[in-house]
């Protein structure tokens, strides 16, 4: 199978539709799939549901696709570095639902692990379990969470093989294997890649089987999302 494609459009055609669910790695624009995500934003593509640990900064990332008003609906755990993203919740203008992370990441891994719900006290008696089933065990409330699964699933790696293996580094490495897990068809960008064999076994983070399409980003931006400095 042909994973390696030449650039962010040509890995997207055929797959984008309106109102379509995305699941984009990244924490904060650490990890971002950028060239994926300005693809995207170009497409048109609308009516959106995505998934994300957040929506990233005004601009930048997740930001385009909000000023583009391609959001429909976000399924995130933090949004507040994003004046757009605030303006169109307050409005009414963006559906929002708002998950704690580790439920965020947990809802995710069940999805791509064929689970398809699961139970834990993060959220009970707050608004999050709002219209959700709650059980007791062990004289404990839990709350059941849905598990996530994306129509297209958008990841950032360091390095790939021929095949899709991929290996993160650091803290890039995030929320993007359990959405790599999570997609239908997913698309990795990454930095390098190489040779099928050439990656240790045990370096592997997501296996290939995962992985549908490949492009090559050699450079990214590694945007810093705030700089915080003092005076000499």
């Amino acid at each position: 199978m042909k994973k390696l494609y030449p650039d962010a459009a040509s890995a997207l055609k055929g797959l984008l539709k309106d109102g379509q669910t995305l699941a984009v790695g990244g924490f904060g624009l650490c990890g971002i799939p950028e060239l994926l995500i300005d693809a995207v934003a170009a497409s048109g593509t609308h009516d959106l549901t995505v998934i994300s640990n957040n929506a990233g900064v005004d601009g930048i990332g997740l930001g385009k696709l909000l000023a583009n008003r391609q959001v429909r609906r976000m399924i995130a755990s933090y949004v507040g570095e994003n004046e757009e993203f605030e303006r169109q919740l307050l409005s009414g203008e963006l559906e929002v639902d708002l998950t704690p992370q580790g439920t965020l990441a947990e809802k995710l891994r069940a999805g791509g692990a064929g689970i398809p719900a699961f139970y834990t006290r993060t959220g009970v008696g707050t608004p999050v379990a709002d219209g959700k089933e709650t059980r007791d065990f062990g004289g404990h409330r839990y709350l059941l969470e849905h598990a996530l699964l994306a129509d297209v699933a958008l990841v950032k790696a360091w390095k790939a093989d021929c095949v899709g293996n991929l290996v993160y580094r650091k803290t890039a490495r995030n929320f993007n294997p359990m959405i790599a897990t999570a997609g239908r068809t997913t698309i990795a960008e990454v930095e390098e890649i190489v040779e099928t064999g050439e990656l240790d076994p045990d370096h592997i983070h997501t296996p290939g089987i995962f992985v549908q399409r490949v492009i090559v980003n050699a450079q990214p931006s590694k945007h810093i999302e705030k700089r915080t400095t003092r005076s000499a």
